[in-house]
């Protein structure tokens, strides 16, 4: 593989599917990089619903990325996580057992991938949050593997729009709403979803793009052609 790009794995975010990923896909092997996205189905997300176990999705993102390295015989690929994807591709990579909700034992053996990823891009992703229902699980992502925690062995690329800044007014009440829930902060610049300060992490290579929204609905997106190949540049 040292003179090809590696194979990428695209993550959805919460309640996506994969097939909003498809045209990101596509972009992403127009640039040269084999890339598959995670086959979820939203029906996938609905046991995860209330801030339950990530097992289901988990799940499926280590069989599309073990069938990934046995397809291009490589021992490492990049992985893409878009909003929450981003956070559960972190709990994926770590080396503690995500037991945490009882679904699992130990020998799950649906963690400890870091060696197997070069780059983790993280989109959008909600690193942080004052919502009751999310803290379990990423206060277990941020207590047990804090900023870029396995740099310099997996490089981590934190992408923040900037699209929307928070209002109490029609036209960013949605935006003020979710970041304050989400960084303790509604008057604040971000992608319409998640703010800027909680999808950057420390010891990442954090940027800023603009006007780039949380989601393809909204117009620019991290999914959008010139968006993609911004970002992929820092693929490995």
């Amino acid at each position: 593989m040292d003179n090809e790009k590696r194979p990428t794995v695209i993550l959805p975010g919460y309640l996506a599917a994969a097939r909003e990923y498809y045209p990101m896909q596509q972009h992403l092997q127009a640039l040269g990089f084999p890339t598959q996205v995670v086959p979820v189905r939203v029906r996938n997300w609905f046991p995860t619903v209330g801030g339950r176990s990530m097992v289901p999705i988990l799940r499926l993102l280590d069989r599309t990325v073990q069938e990934t390295l046995e397809r291009y015989q490589t021992d490492k690929i990049n992985l893409v996580g878009h909003s929450a994807g981003g956070w559960i591709a972190r709990i994926y990579m770590g080396s503690k057992p995500y037991t945490i909700h009882g679904d699992v034992d130990e020998n799950a053996n649906l963690w400890y991938a870091y060696p197997q990823v070069s780059t983790l891009v993280c989109l959008g992703t909600p690193h942080t949050s004052y919502e009751r229902w999310t803290r379990k699980n990423l206060d277990f992502v941020n207590n047990n593997y804090p900023g870029a925690f396995y740099a310099p062995d997996v490089r981590y690329v934190c992408v923040a729009g900037k699209a929307i800044y928070g209002k109490r007014r029609p036209g960013q009440w949605l935006a003020f709403n979710s970041y304050k829930i989400t960084c303790n902060q509604g008057n604040t610049w971000g992608d319409g979803i998640t703010p800027i300060s909680a999808a950057h992490l420390q010891g990442a290579e954090n940027l800023i793009l603009e006007p780039v929204h949380h989601s393809p609905k909204s117009g620019t997106w991290y999914g959008s052609p010139e968006i993609v190949k911004t970002w992929a540049a820092y693929l490995q």
